[in-house]
């Protein structure tokens, strides 16, 4: 019996226990925080509505969607061989076997997090909180809506527990942002939670948003035989990274996708018998086409207006965001926030960090969160990640800067996997030539992304990542030769010498 079921039919309808710190949530961020008060010493419990552990991230986000990810890369993979000499046939896709994998990550994961807990001592309780003073929540059993990591409306449920606490945390996530009036009772329109259950492949797939999410997933049913078609209203994919380190991505899905259109509205859309009818406006999409199914990836709206919050006294924001300080702590001093709740970027690695930040300072350490870059990552194909300033934002403040690119043309092991169309992208300050931003395009580019990461964390400069000696052939060179190139003394490529 997991942690999670022990502790709720341990303790009878409307009983009242109390705790030195009550953490409302178990996503990444919640988890982290109540696992970290219970290492300092003190007595926690763990609300979460899901039924296992995890929260939106673990149970329907980023990992069954990585894992899924990782099903289509194979499938992807398998393809590209063709161009090597090596030929497969054709993939017979089992959906059952592929969700069961699926399933299996997650659980894998949720039961060591169920462990964890219990070897804290950390009480963990099933359902939905809600503030009921500055001191107290109660706790409602529901049927666990994955809509977010925490916070729904509780519908009249019953009170299973009363929580009596000294101080809290709250960690209670973000959920999929829906547009007015377009059929999302209808099991055809499918947020990112619908599309991760994999029910079936449409022949013909549409993605309402292309950020991060929405082109993730679009990667997955491409991969499975979807005739993907992607709208967008902003003027470019991926808002928030540079549009040529997203160039790659998107040259070679334009070549795959049947339709990408950018600076494009949907007007309406329409359940009919044959499919769902979506009209657009857009100079270049069509005035109306029918798709079997649409996925609908336009962001996310944290949690906060949906805990009752009022009853403790806190303040929430017109879009449901609780203010905090650097010490995680919001305007009543008992209590903490962390995760999307707090603001952007809504990313589970941020809430992980501001959760032992919380937890420290509210077992009376002296913590604060001052964290310089946070990366962003895709786990498209190719992958695109960026951290620090990007060339966008550095134009727009009037930071003077400079740039060094190496082409992934030029790696030879960037050749020798086909992956040949990445980019680095390595930002400097032209004053210190400290690194102030990067940008990557390509095969594990989430992953080289974390040496930009920890450079602009120690203020590298351009010579220090030059002259650090990374391991050849390797992907993670081409960040060691951006910088010569800005440097001006690359000898893998020709560039101007500087003066």
């Amino acid at each position: 019996m997991s942690a999670t079921k022990s502790a709720t039919s341990a303790n009878s309808a409307n009983s009242e226990i109390t705790a030195q710190l009550a953490v409302i949530g178990a996503g990444p961020g919640g988890y982290t925080a109540a696992f970290r008060a219970a290492d300092l010493g003190m007595d926690v419990v763990l609300i979460e509505r899901h039924e296992a552990l995890g929260g939106v991230c673990l149970n329907v986000g980023c990992i069954p969607s990585k894992a899924l990810l990782h099903v289509a890369d194979v499938i992807n993979e398998s393809a590209r061989a063709t161009s090597l000499g090596v030929k497969f046939a054709a993939p017979a896709v089992d959906l059952d076997a592929t969700r069961k994998w699926k399933s299996g990550v997650v659980g894998q994961l949720t039961g060591g997090l169920a462990a964890l807990s219990k070897k804290r001592k950390v009480r963990v309780i099933r359902g939905t909180a809600q503030f009921t003073s500055p001191h107290m929540i109660e706790v409602h059993e529901n049927g666990g809506d994955n809509s977010g990591e925490n916070g729904g409306e509780n519908g009249g449920e019953s009170v299973a527990q009363i929580v009596r606490f000294e101080q809290a945390i709250i960690a209670v996530g973000s959920a999929p942002v829906e547009i007015p009036n377009f059929p999302h009772a209808d099991a055809r329109v499918m947020d990112s939670t619908d599309a991760l259950e994999l029910t079936d492949i449409p022949k013909h797939l549409l993605v309402v948003g292309g950020g991060i999410i929405g082109l993730e997933m679009a990667t997955v049913y491409h991969a499975l035989g979807a005739k993907i078609s992607v709208v967008e209203m902003a003027d470019g994919l991926m808002a928030g990274a540079d549009a040529d380190v997203v160039r790659p991505l998107l040259k070679k899905i334009s070549a795959r996708y049947e339709n990408i259109w950018a600076n494009t509205r949907v007007t309406k859309m329409t359940a009919a018998k044959n499919g769902l009818q979506v009209g657009f406006d857009g100079d270049d999409a069509p005035k109306s086409m029918t798709f079997d199914k649409v996925l609908v990836s336009v962001g996310r709206s944290p949690n906060g207006a949906k805990i009752n919050a009022q009853a403790a006294g806190l303040q929430v924001d017109a879009h449901g965001f609780i203010e905090v300080d650097d010490q995680q702590r919001t305007h009543i001093a008992h209590l903490f926030a962390i995760g999307d709740v707090v603001g952007q970027p809504m990313l589970a690695h941020k809430a992980v960090h501001e959760g032992k930040v919380a937890a420290e300072v509210a077992a009376g350490m002296k913590s604060g969160f001052d964290a310089r870059v946070i990366p962003s990552v895709a786990y498209t194909d190719p992958e695109v990640a960026w951290v620090g300033i990007t060339e966008m934002q550095a134009k727009q403040r009037d930071i003077k800067y400079g740039k060094g690119v190496f082409p992934w043309a030029a790696s030879g092991r960037a050749l020798s996997q086909d992956a040949g169309e990445g980019v680095t992208k390595l930002l400097f300050d032209l004053g210190s030539e400290r690194i102030i931003g990067a940008g990557i395009c390509g095969r594990h580019a989430g992953d080289l992304i974390n040496e930009a990461a920890l450079a602009i964390e120690m203020n590298a400069d351009a010579e220090d990542i030059g002259l650090t000696v990374h391991a050849h052939p390797t992907l993670a060179e081409t960040l060691g030769l951006a910088a010569e190139m800005f440097g001006g003394v690359i000898t893998d490529l020709y560039a101007p010498k500087k003066r």
